[in-house]
């Protein structure tokens, strides 16, 4: 593999990487809508600019943490075709558990941006 001609071409096999990563992987996808739902909600619920971007800067963890896990899967597929080996195992289970991590802090960071709201909606709606 040679190195890339241009920035604009090294742009262009991120942006392929994103697309398969949303085409083959149903976590990325499922964390996808997530954000999706998320960001309506920071939207519907008006956070303030810098609560929006730090659910920005957790939602992106998450699906580059994915990514990452995806790649690693991919080459420790590539290596152990179809053979099992102990250190494979570790690969892909620390690997998965990076990305765990990073959802789970991310559910932390949005429940506690969003849920007073949340509760103040709850409550006004109730008092009606």
């Amino acid at each position: 593999m040679k190195k890339n001609e241009n920035r604009l071409e090294s742009f262009r096999y991120a942006a392929q990487g994103v697309i398969h990563a949303f085409k083959n992987e149903r976590n990325f996808k499922i964390h996808l809508c997530a954000a999706f739902c998320v960001f309506w909600l920071a939207c519907f619920l008006k956070v303030k600019m810098e609560e929006f971007l730090i659910l920005v800067l957790t939602v992106t963890m998450v699906m580059a943490a994915e990514m990452f896990n995806t790649a690693i899967e991919s080459v420790v597929d590539l290596y152990c075709k179809d053979c099992f080996h102990p250190q494979a195992k570790i690969a892909k289970d620390v690997a998965a558990g990076g990305v765990l991590l990073t959802a789970i802090g991310s559910c932390v960071v949005g429940y506690g941006i969003l849920i007073r709201r949340i509760i103040a909606l709850i409550a006004f709606s109730s008092a009606d």
